[in-house]
């Protein structure tokens, strides 16, 4: 297929030359923007029943359109996918034209600096959320060895999202997106709003990691990312890089929660089998 693969199911999602048997669903035009003339997106009424996602999965190289587990937020479960709140106009470049460590080194310095006048920590309690680093950024993290192949691991991972009820109301989503890792740039998905509009520069650092861990894009929520991961961390010296990784990705991983140090951030790193990111 070429061009936009959803607009095969515009009228009907159970036909067409895609040969897909979905659930009910309808595309979604609407944006921030206003409406669209072809679709950003393919959503279902309903949660997908169990195996859907790995079979989607399966059938992206023919199809085009990558599978999403979609969470709604707390107040309204549709937001902000048929809500009208997706902006794709905030997407001012695509993730190759970007580089994943001048990223995360950018973002690293950002968030490791001191602000003497409008810090809630001194210079040395700052530093030391982040030690053995401090504000120094350490580089990427050596690449990871496969425990099982990513789509096994992600169609995996799929079944657990669902049944834990991690997403809000989950219904399935296909983006028009040739790998995982572009989706969210490709939705126009705000999740990292309050720290980056361009989501495109996420998904740079997303394709690095389908490089380097065998991760997938699983799911999304209104500000969560969900990936399966099937090249993990094994040792604490590895987990503590890749912790710092994602700190510079998504410091409200560390900030905001009990693990409120990168070392102790790390520990939880190890051999497993999901990541997830939540920005405040």
């Amino acid at each position: 297929m070429t061009g936009n693969s959803l607009t095969y199911l515009r009228d009907d999602s159970s036909s067409g030359p895609l040969g897909l048997d979905l659930p009910p669903g309808r595309a979604v035009h609407e944006t921030e923007a206003g409406v669209l003339e072809e679709p950003i997106l393919w959503i279902s009424d309903t949660r997908p029943d169990a195996g859907l996602w790995g079979s989607l999965q399966a059938l992206h190289g023919r199809t085009g359109l990558w599978p999403l587990l979609l969470g709604g937020s707390s107040y309204e479960p549709s937001s902000p996918w048929t809500t009208g709140q997706l902006d794709p106009g905030l997407i001012k470049s695509r993730p190759g034209d970007h580089d994943a460590d001048v990223l995360l080194a950018g973002w690293w310095s950002v968030y490791t600096t001191v602000d003497e006048d409008d810090d809630l920590l001194s210079a040395p309690e700052r530093l030391a959320v982040t030690a053995p680093f401090g504000n120094r950024w350490p580089g990427l993290a050596p690449a990871g060895t496969l425990q099982e192949s990513p789509a096994t691991r992600a169609a995996e991972f799929a079944e657990h999202l669902i049944a834990d009820s991690w997403l809000t109301a989950p219904r399935l989503g296909l983006s028009a997106s040739s790998r995982g890792a572009d989706a969210p740039a490709d939705l126009g998905w705000g999740g990292p709003l309050n720290y980056e509009n361009d989501t495109a520069q996420f998904s740079t650092v997303l394709r690095s990691w389908e490089e380097r861990f065998g991760a997938r894009v699983v799911g999304l929520g209104p500000a969560e990312l969900f990936l399966s991961v099937a090249a993990p961390p094994t040792d604490a010296d590895h987990a503590l890089r890749v912790a710092a990784e994602h700190f510079a990705f998504c410091p409200d991983n560390v900030w905001q929660s009990s693990t409120d140090t990168l070392i102790r951030y790390a520990e939880s790193l190890t051999n497993r089998a999901w990541w997830s990111f939540w920005w405040d």
